[in-house]
C-alpha cells in the first residue's frame, strides 16, 4: 500500500468564511477543483464543496451572498499525509465524505479527494499486475 502524500492537492485554495458562495463557486470553476478549504481566524475551520454549495446554497433558492461559512461542513476528518489509500478511503465511508482535509507537523496541507485515493488504488494494482506479467512472462 502506498501513502496518499503524493495524491495530497497541495495547492489549497482557502478563503475567507465571509467569502460569498456565489464567489467561492466561480473560484471552484475557474481553478476545476471540487472544494476550497474555510478558513476563520488565520485558520482552516472547515471545507466546502461544489456539492455543499448545490445542496446549501441552490436547491434552497439561497441568494448566492450566503457566506460560505454558512454552506461548509465542519468536523471535516484530518488525515496524516503519511496515511495510506486504505486509511483515507476507510475515512472517507465511515464520515461519509469525498474529502479530507491533509495535515503534516499539525498543520493543514492539502485536501485529498475520493477521485485522488481511488487514482491511487488503481496506480497500485497497475504495478502489481506489471509485476507479476514481468515474472510470469519474462517481460
Amino acid at each position: 500500500m502506498a501513502s496518499i502524500r503524493k495524491h495530497v492537492t497541495q495547492d489549497l485554495i482557502a478563503l475567507d468564511a465571509a467569502t460569498p458562495s456565489r464567489e467561492a463557486a466561480r473560484i471552484m470553476a475557474d481553478r476545476k477543483v471540487g472544494s476550497v478549504a474555510v478558513k476563520e481566524g488565520g485558520k482552516i475551520t472547515g471545507l466546502v464543496t461544489e456539492r455543499d454549495l448545490v445542496a446549501t446554497v441552490l436547491a434552497r433558492g439561497i441568494d448566492g451572498s450566503l457566506p460560505i461559512r454558512e454552506a461548509m461542513r465542519v468536523g471535516i476528518p484530518r488525515i496524516s499525509a503519511d496515511a495510506q489509500e486504505g486509511e483515507a478511503a476507510t475515512m472517507m465511508r465511515d464520515h461519509f465524505t469525498r474529502h479530507l482535509l491533509v495535515e503534516d507537523g499539525g498543520k493543514v496541507v492539502g485536501v485529498v479527494s475520493m477521485r485522488d485515493v481511488i487514482q491511487l488504488m488503481l496506480d497500485e494494482k497497475q504495478f502489481v499486475i506489471s509485476q507479476l506479467n514481468t515474472y510470469i512472462f519474462g517481460r
